[in-house]
């Protein structure tokens, strides 16, 4: 995989702010949706949430900018301290032993992530064979041979890839949750249980359904988009909408009927409703941890959609008797 900042377009210096920006941009830029003719765009959307992965996570970050882990979020071998180069203290010329003061470190990635411990060692190649024994000798398997030390194939380190995907549902399907059948890119079906109130952007992760490895399998993590929706737009846990009402209805006043992201609601327009007038539906919004959001309709006054003389002429004969600046104050 490429480097996470060659990915994300990115300097190694940028901020959480510009890595957030930059995901966001491009995710709507490769998302596979916007992107259907093009075979390979699952494939780089993939790549994407993989660097966002990396560089997202303050951790992982640290450690990928320190080299311990690569850019698939993998522990990377860096050799010991001590071996090899110059003298070394107890090591002699060439530096082939490990002095008492030599330091070691072990890599591990595990469920709790990704660890390094540093300890010294214990003079001579005996803290060398110390270490690898306690790094690599109680993992089994072919690599381990009782009495006659330990020694390792590269299978026996293998450890399961994690599988990136996108799925997008529509905004409604987001607020009140749905169940989808997703494919993978490894070929592999899966059904996907999208919580309701789920986020744009949010990351679904399936334990244990990646790619196998020998020390186990890797999660599936699966970011979710939520689609734009011709009516409604999300602010938050709000939802705002523009209400097309008649003339004579923000004239006179009247019920009018709004939808929501449940069912239709009746609305009472108060006479001399101005355009621009917004009215906040309590609990009609998005769903939220800190309770559902509220349904904001703008007015928007809308004339006929064809020529109607008498309404003209009506409009005249106000032009003409009863003028008014609704600008004056600008």
């Amino acid at each position: 995989m490429r480097d996470p900042y060659e990915v994300l377009g990115i300097d190694r210096k940028a901020s959480a702010g510009d890595i957030k920006s930059a995901y966001r941009k491009l995710a709507k830029k490769l998302h596979p949706d916007a992107n259907k003719n093009d075979p390979k765009s699952a494939t780089r959307f993939a790549e994407l949430n993989a660097a966002h992965e990396i560089l997202g996570d303050a951790d992982k970050r640290k450690a990928f900018d320190g080299g311990e882990i690569d850019a698939e979020g993998k522990p990377r071998f860096r050799g010991f301290e001590g071996f090899g180069g110059g003298p070394r203290p107890g090591g002699g010329p060439g530096g082939a032993g490990f002095g008492p003061d030599a330091h070691f470190e072990n890599f591990n990635f595990g469920p709790e992530g990704f660890t390094r411990t540093t300890r010294r060692g214990g003079g001579g190649a005996g803290g060398f064979e110390d270490i690898l024994r306690e790094a690599f000798g109680n993992m089994g398997g072919r690599g381990a041979r009782p009495g006659a030390g330990s020694t390792f194939e590269p299978e026996d380190f293998g450890v399961g890839a994690d599988v990136h995907a996108a799925l997008t549902v529509t905004l409604p399907e987001a607020a009140h949750g749905v169940t989808e059948r997703l494919r993978l890119p490894t070929g592999k079906d899966v059904d996907v249980k999208i919580p309701a109130g789920i986020s744009d952007g949010q990351q679904i992760r399936l334990k244990g359904q990646g790619m196998a490895g020998q020390s186990g399998s890797g999660d599936v993590l699966i970011t979710v988009s939520i689609a734009p929706h011709p009516v409604f737009t999300l602010a938050g846990a709000d939802v705002r909408l523009d209400l097309p009402v008649t003339l004579y209805e923000a004239a006179l006043g009247g019920k009018v009927r709004v939808p929501t992201l449940d069912k239709a609601v009746e609305l009472t327009i108060p006479p001399w409703t101005n355009s621009g007038r917004t009215f906040r539906l309590k609990g009609k919004g998005f769903p939220a941890k800190s309770g559902r959001g509220d349904l904001l309709a703008t007015v928007r006054i809308a004339l006929p959609e064809t020529n109607d003389a008498e309404l003209e002429a009506l409009m005249k004969k106000w032009q003409g008797e009863k003028p008014y600046d609704p600008r004056k104050d600008m």
